[in-house]
Protein backbone atom coordinates (compact mmCIF):
# COMPACT_ATOMS: atom_id res chain seq x y z
CA UNK A 1 0.00 0.00 0.00
CA UNK A 2 1.48 3.47 -0.73
CA UNK A 3 2.29 6.23 1.96
CA UNK A 4 -0.56 8.24 0.58
CA UNK A 5 -3.18 5.73 1.23
CA UNK A 6 -2.00 4.50 4.37
CA UNK A 7 -2.44 8.14 5.52
CA UNK A 8 -5.72 8.44 4.03
CA UNK A 9 -6.63 5.02 5.77
CA UNK A 10 -5.13 6.27 8.79
CA UNK A 11 -6.80 9.55 8.70
CA UNK A 12 -10.61 7.36 7.83
CA UNK A 13 -9.76 5.46 11.18
CA UNK A 14 -8.99 8.28 13.29
CA UNK A 15 -11.52 11.15 12.42
CA UNK A 16 -13.92 12.10 15.15
CA UNK A 17 -17.79 11.18 14.38
CA UNK A 18 -18.90 14.46 14.89
CA UNK A 19 -16.43 15.64 12.27
CA UNK A 20 -17.20 12.76 9.95
CA UNK A 21 -21.18 13.83 9.98
CA UNK A 22 -19.80 16.86 9.20
CA UNK A 23 -17.58 15.76 6.42
CA UNK A 24 -19.88 13.39 5.21
CA UNK A 25 -22.86 16.35 4.89
CA UNK A 26 -25.05 13.81 7.22
CA UNK A 27 -28.07 16.28 8.04
CA UNK A 28 -28.99 15.13 11.77
CA UNK A 29 -33.11 16.38 13.15
CA UNK A 30 -34.62 17.29 15.90
CA UNK A 31 -35.73 14.39 16.98
CA UNK A 32 -39.72 13.59 17.22
CA UNK A 33 -41.03 12.91 20.23
CA UNK A 34 -42.27 9.32 21.46
CA UNK A 35 -45.77 8.73 20.58
CA UNK A 36 -46.42 6.95 23.86
CA UNK A 37 -45.22 6.31 27.29
CA UNK A 38 -41.48 5.53 26.29
CA UNK A 39 -38.46 7.39 26.31
CA UNK A 40 -36.54 7.35 22.76
CA UNK A 41 -32.88 6.42 24.44
CA UNK A 42 -32.04 5.37 27.78
CA UNK A 43 -28.43 5.61 29.54
CA UNK A 44 -27.61 2.96 31.99
CA UNK A 45 -24.01 2.89 32.96
CA UNK A 46 -22.12 3.25 29.87
CA UNK A 47 -24.67 1.39 27.81
CA UNK A 48 -27.10 3.59 25.11
CA UNK A 49 -30.38 1.50 24.83
CA UNK A 50 -32.50 3.02 21.38
CA UNK A 51 -35.94 2.42 21.29
CA UNK A 52 -36.83 1.40 17.64
CA UNK A 53 -37.24 4.05 15.09
CA UNK A 54 -38.58 4.92 11.79
CA UNK A 55 -37.31 6.52 8.49
CA UNK A 56 -37.97 10.05 9.63
CA UNK A 57 -37.67 12.42 6.53
CA UNK A 58 -35.75 15.20 6.88
CA UNK A 59 -38.21 17.77 5.39
CA UNK A 60 -40.71 15.69 8.20
CA UNK A 61 -43.24 12.69 8.14
CA UNK A 62 -41.70 9.22 6.88
CA UNK A 63 -40.88 6.84 4.23
CA UNK A 64 -43.54 4.06 3.85
CA UNK A 65 -44.40 1.16 2.39
CA UNK A 66 -43.85 -2.75 2.47
CA UNK A 67 -40.90 -4.03 1.04
CA UNK A 68 -41.54 -6.48 -2.23
CA UNK A 69 -44.46 -4.75 -3.32
CA UNK A 70 -44.92 -0.81 -2.81
CA UNK A 71 -40.47 -0.77 -2.44
CA UNK A 72 -37.70 -2.60 -3.39
CA UNK A 73 -34.73 -3.52 -2.21
CA UNK A 74 -32.70 -0.20 -2.67
CA UNK A 75 -35.84 1.96 -1.50
CA UNK A 76 -35.77 -0.23 1.52
CA UNK A 77 -31.86 0.66 2.06
CA UNK A 78 -32.44 4.39 1.32
CA UNK A 79 -34.99 4.01 4.27
CA UNK A 80 -32.50 2.22 6.77
CA UNK A 81 -29.73 4.95 6.30
CA UNK A 82 -32.67 7.57 7.16
CA UNK A 83 -33.61 5.42 10.07
CA UNK A 84 -29.66 5.42 10.62
CA UNK A 85 -29.59 9.08 10.78
CA UNK A 86 -32.59 9.54 13.46
CA UNK A 87 -31.27 7.11 15.58
CA UNK A 88 -27.78 9.66 15.56
CA UNK A 89 -30.04 12.08 16.01
CA UNK A 90 -31.89 10.54 19.35
CA UNK A 91 -28.42 9.25 20.62
CA UNK A 92 -26.57 12.75 19.75
CA UNK A 93 -29.46 14.23 22.22
CA UNK A 94 -28.78 11.87 25.20
CA UNK A 95 -25.32 12.11 24.94
CA UNK A 96 -24.38 15.24 24.02
CA UNK A 97 -22.04 14.32 21.33
CA UNK A 98 -21.59 10.86 19.26
CA UNK A 99 -17.70 11.13 20.09
CA UNK A 100 -18.28 9.73 23.38
CA UNK A 101 -18.96 6.77 21.52
CA UNK A 102 -17.46 3.41 22.17
CA UNK A 103 -18.74 1.48 19.80
CA UNK A 104 -22.38 0.17 18.01
CA UNK A 105 -23.24 -2.82 20.04
CA UNK A 106 -26.77 -4.77 18.71
CA UNK A 107 -28.64 -3.68 16.51
CA UNK A 108 -32.26 -5.53 16.00
CA UNK A 109 -33.76 -4.20 12.57
CA UNK A 110 -37.24 -5.15 11.78
CA UNK A 111 -38.33 -5.22 8.05
CA UNK A 112 -42.02 -4.83 6.71
CA UNK A 113 -42.04 -7.08 3.96
CA UNK A 114 -44.52 -9.50 1.74
CA UNK A 115 -44.42 -12.61 2.90
CA UNK A 116 -42.10 -14.56 0.06
CA UNK A 117 -39.29 -11.39 0.65
CA UNK A 118 -35.59 -12.83 1.39
CA UNK A 119 -33.44 -9.72 1.51
CA UNK A 120 -34.11 -8.96 4.83
CA UNK A 121 -29.98 -8.39 5.43
CA UNK A 122 -29.40 -6.50 2.04
CA UNK A 123 -31.87 -3.81 3.25
CA UNK A 124 -30.68 -3.66 7.26
CA UNK A 125 -27.03 -3.11 4.88
CA UNK A 126 -28.03 0.84 4.61
CA UNK A 127 -28.17 1.35 8.02
CA UNK A 128 -25.01 -1.18 9.02
CA UNK A 129 -22.60 0.97 6.06
CA UNK A 130 -23.89 4.51 7.93
CA UNK A 131 -22.74 3.08 10.60
CA UNK A 132 -19.38 1.93 9.42
CA UNK A 133 -19.00 5.63 7.33
CA UNK A 134 -19.56 7.54 11.03
CA UNK A 135 -17.68 5.38 13.57
CA UNK A 136 -14.95 3.32 11.91
CA UNK A 137 -14.46 -0.48 13.18
CA UNK A 138 -16.19 0.75 16.29
CA UNK A 139 -19.68 0.88 14.28
CA UNK A 140 -19.56 -2.37 12.83
CA UNK A 141 -21.96 -4.37 15.32
CA UNK A 142 -23.45 -7.55 16.16
CA UNK A 143 -27.40 -7.68 14.02
CA UNK A 144 -30.48 -9.43 13.60
CA UNK A 145 -32.40 -8.66 10.15
CA UNK A 146 -35.76 -9.96 10.86
CA UNK A 147 -39.59 -9.63 8.30
CA UNK A 148 -42.51 -8.58 9.68
CA UNK A 149 -46.04 -8.45 8.11
CA UNK A 150 -46.22 -5.05 9.09
CA UNK A 151 -45.22 -2.42 11.39
CA UNK A 152 -46.34 0.69 13.02
CA UNK A 153 -47.70 3.31 10.45
CA UNK A 154 -46.58 0.93 7.37
CA UNK A 155 -42.88 2.52 7.57
CA UNK A 156 -40.98 -0.14 5.72
CA UNK A 157 -38.09 -0.41 8.69
CA UNK A 158 -37.63 -0.01 12.31
CA UNK A 159 -34.36 -0.42 14.09
CA UNK A 160 -33.15 -0.48 17.75
CA UNK A 161 -29.64 -0.14 18.88
CA UNK A 162 -27.43 -0.45 21.78
CA UNK A 163 -24.38 1.82 22.24
CA UNK A 164 -21.39 1.34 24.36
CA UNK A 165 -19.78 4.51 25.73
CA UNK A 166 -16.19 5.76 26.33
Amino acid sequence: MSCLLMTAAVKAQTTAPEQKIKDLNIPLITPVAPTANFVKALTVGKMVYLSGHGPDKPEGGQVVGKIGTELDVEAGRAAARLVGISLLSSLKKEIGSLDRVKRVVKVLGMVNAEASFTQHSQVMNGFSDLMVEVFGESGKHARSSVGMSSLPGNIPVEIEMIVELK
